[in-house]
């Protein structure tokens, strides 16, 4: 006999994830960013402040997104005017990014944003259990 809905893990994740996604989406709504559209410049950001100036497929892995939406994105973010894409010298079809002052400044407000609406969604559960957990199920099987 099937689980119910509300003892199945899997549809509980379903339905926690998806009120977690609304809560970020609306904390970056002011800032005038998409969820993955952070989590990219985010990651391109950290990368450079470590000194590195990655390509799009080493950002992709850092935030395990697809490499193709990653390109369109970071398209977008360069619109916008937070990151450049330069041509690697050591190969032509390869984009370096960097994040622009403008994205520099922008980077840590939306960190916080974002800081703030993980705090209040997981504030029922300690943290160090819930970042225990979700590390867990976020590891791929050995």
């Amino acid at each position: 006999m099937p689980l119910s809905p509300g003892e199945s893990p899997g549809f509980l994740l379903w339905h926690a994830t998806l009120r977690w996604q609304r809560d970020i989406a609306a904390a970056l709504a002011p800032l005038d960013l998409t969820h993955v559209q952070f989590v990219l410049l985010a990651c391109t950001w950290w990368l450079n402040s470590q000194g590195e100036h990655p390509n799009q497929l080493a950002v992709a892995r850092q935030a395990g997104t697809d490499v193709k939406m990653t390109s369109q994105v970071l398209r977008t973010l360069e619109h916008k005017g937070l990151v450049e894409r330069e041509v690697d010298p050591a190969d032509t079809r390869a984009k370096r990014l960097r994040v622009t002052d403008t994205g520099a400044e922008l980077a840590p407000r939306a960190i916080a944003a974002v800081e703030r609406a993980d705090a209040q969604f997981f504030r029922p559960v300690p943290v160090g259990d819930a970042v225990a957990l979700l590390g867990r199920l976020a590891r791929p099987e050995s």
